[in-house]
């Protein structure tokens, strides 16, 4: 029999935009909030990886490449959390975190009670909350906040869980993701390019990203949809190798003048259907859903979701 371990007000299950957010308006309201993630960083998919080569060190962002704000609330956090603007030679201002994309979502994070490398693998409903099982032990919590993503709710919630069907039109897609690292005389013809006929649909030079290195050059490519599905169960080894010769042959670079060169595999980093509202609950209220599979596939979609889920708990709960 697993030991209970800690109890909470609310459990929030994600450590990704949509729980950072739905966690600190929470904490911030009074409410004691645990939020648990079964890898080992924040952000989901707004992340970076970083690389020592040498006395050098790479930075990428293999997830999310840049943000837009819409929303004025949202613009707001991003430049409470640094975020600068990417002069990428268009128009749009694109947003990005300094010194990467991950220092958007550790700023969001700050005071929040984060336990990493635990993975939520059972829910049982119990008469005053909800029992969270993980292999660290049995947490508590009188409301649970899922913000996985949305193929993955059944294997926790169980397939007949009524909350579950009404999934069924959510639709994601993978992205295969490669980083790969080149001297810095190396060639530099644009510094992104979006063409989703190639089997590389986005390619962008990292280091040209304010608060980045620029030796050595970077770039992250991010394949196509239908290129990532052909591909997704492939080892990331083998995924890099199908990919740095795509992306050498658009850039003009030499495949044996790459200094690191690596592969990512997000298994559902695209939303091609979503659900169509901010987020789901039950009957009662002790359990919600949520994340950027709600309203799009971007990241004010995910803190848009976050935003409402707290919204939605703490007009009805008493916490003062």
């Amino acid at each position: 029999m697993q030991v209970e371990t800690e109890r909470s007000d609310v459990l929030v299950i994600g450590a990704g935009m949509a729980g950072i957010t739905c966690a600190r308006s929470l904490s911030a309201a009074g409410q004691s909030v645990l939020v648990l993630d079964k890898g080992r960083g924040i952000g989901g998919r707004v992340a970076t990886r970083r690389v020592a080569l040498g006395e050098d060190e790479v930075s990428f962002d293999h997830g999310a490449q840049y943000i837009h704000a819409r929303d004025a609330d949202f613009a707001a956090v991003l430049d409470k959390a640094g975020a600068a603007i990417w002069d990428d030679g268009a128009q749009t201002r694109p947003l990005v975190g300094r010194p990467g994309m991950s220092a958007l979502a550790r700023d969001m994070a700050q005071g929040l009670d984060i336990r990493h490398a635990c993975e939520v693998t059972a829910l049982e409903r119990v008469r005053d909350g909800w029992h969270v099982t993980t292999q660290s032990g049995v947490f508590r919590a009188a409301r649970v906040i899922v913000t996985i993503p949305a193929p993955q709710v059944a294997g926790l919630l169980g397939p007949d869980h009524p909350l579950v069907a009404a999934l069924g039109e959510v639709r994601m897609a993978p992205c295969l993701t490669l980083m790969a690292a080149f001297a810095p005389e190396s060639p530099r013809p644009f510094v992104h390019r979006l063409d989703e006929g190639h089997p590389l649909a986005w390619i962008a030079q990292n280091s040209t990203k304010p608060g980045r290195s620029a030796a050595p050059t970077a770039w992250v490519a991010q394949a196509g949809a239908d290129w990532s599905a052909r591909h997704l169960e492939r080892a990331p080894d083998h995924i890099a190798a199908l990919m740095l010769p795509l992306l050498c042959d658009v850039i003009g670079a030499d495949q044996q003048a790459v200094r690191h060169v690596s592969a990512h595999r997000w298994r559902y980093a695209r939303v091609t259907q979503p659900l169509g509202q901010p987020f789901l609950c039950s009957a009662d209220r002790s359990l919600y859903l949520g994340g950027d599979w709600c309203l799009g596939g971007k990241v004010e979609d995910a803190w848009a979701s976050g935003r409402a889920l707290a919204q939605d708990i703490l007009a009805r709960a008493d916490v003062g």
